[in-house]
């Protein structure tokens, strides 16, 4: 297979998401239209209004062409660096958001982001990209284990948000947004008496970095408070 060649679903590859965003098809996120994985930023908007400033610092990872960036921008955020895989999409998005100073593009692949120094960012962003880069569901027993290396100190918050397919279904034509969260149990897991309301539903990880004084006290915190949490 030569470089510039990929399986149809290699989505670690940068030639499969040039394809798809270079073809004319608006419901593969192609033909330069929007395309919205998962949720809405009105969806997510209390989440991210509650978590991350204003004028924060954000990073968006595997940004595609997701109206996320563009509805944060005109809510107020002031700095949002934009970047993917896709040179097609990023040109693509470079264009169409030419008259919002907020929002900045560049190609680049998340697994080598050298670019950036350290502590450039207050905040990122990941609103798929892994899932597409792991092909796995996003539920905790996929996901905690990697938000948990070692050497990395943070807390770690779930909360769980239906579908809108599933929130239109049970509000009868007028969804609203609704999202909880859960304790996950000591292993990173959902409590085994835990029901999902909508099987399909979408997991929001929370990953608050700690500065070694707060790590340090949360590692000799009695058993205890472990255990209720």
């Amino acid at each position: 297979m030569g470089s510039g060649e990929c399986r149809s679903n290699d989505y670690g590859a940068a030639a499969y998401w040039d394809a798809r965003y270079s073809s004319g098809s608006p419901a593969s996120g192609g033909g330069g239209k929007f395309f919205d994985w998962y949720q809405t930023y009105a969806a997510l908007r209390p989440l991210l209004r509650a978590r991350i400033p204003a004028a924060s610092r954000v990073l968006m990872l595997g940004c595609g062409n997701s109206l996320l960036s563009e509805d944060m921008a005109k809510d107020g955020y002031k700095d949002i660096v934009n970047i993917d895989i896709s040179s097609v999409v990023i040109e693509q998005m470079r264009e169409k958001h030419k008259e919002i100073p907020q929002l900045t593009y560049m190609q680049m692949d998340v697994r080598d982001m050298n670019f950036f120094g350290d502590e450039s960012f207050d905040c990122v962003l990941d609103k798929g990209t892994l899932d597409a880069m792991m092909i796995t569901y996003g539920a905790p027993k996929e996901r905690v284990p990697l938000l948990c290396q070692a050497g990395c100190s943070r807390s770690i918050t779930l909360y769980i948000m239906p579908t809108p397919r599933y929130q239109l279904k049970m509000s009868k034509g007028a969804p609203q947004p609704t999202m909880e969260e859960v304790a996950l149990t000591e292993d990173g897991q959902l409590p085994p008496d835990y029901v999902l309301k909508d099987p399909e539903s979408h997991f929001i990880y929370i990953c608050h970095k700690l500065a070694v004084q707060e790590a340090n006290c949360r590692a000799t915190e009695p058993e205890e408070t472990t255990n209720a949490n």
